[in-house]
């Protein structure tokens, strides 16, 4: 008697709907962060607190480097072998 062939693993189909869940949130909190950062820092600048602008900006500068790293290593995991 033959078995019959296993055509999806579940198993791993959902790992992968629950990873893709999280980088997509993720990705999107850390990029919603930068455009923040952004914001804040115009306002912070236009109402010329320098301190304030300067934090908004180093948040800024580091959700993007953040979301950049992310996007770096969701390509080299696609590309993997």
């Amino acid at each position: 008697m033959s078995e019959i062939a296993t055509v999806v693993h579940t198993d791993d189909l959902l790992q992968t709907i629950a990873a893709s869940a999280v980088a997509g949130v993720g990705i999107t909190v850390i990029f919603s962060t930068a455009i923040w950062g952004v914001a804040r820092f115009v306002d912070f600048s236009s109402n010329e607190r320098r301190v304030a602008a300067a934090g908004a900006a180093a948040v800024a500068i580091l959700a993007f480097a953040l979301t950049l790293a992310v996007v770096a290593v969701g390509l080299l995991v696609m590309l993997s072998d």
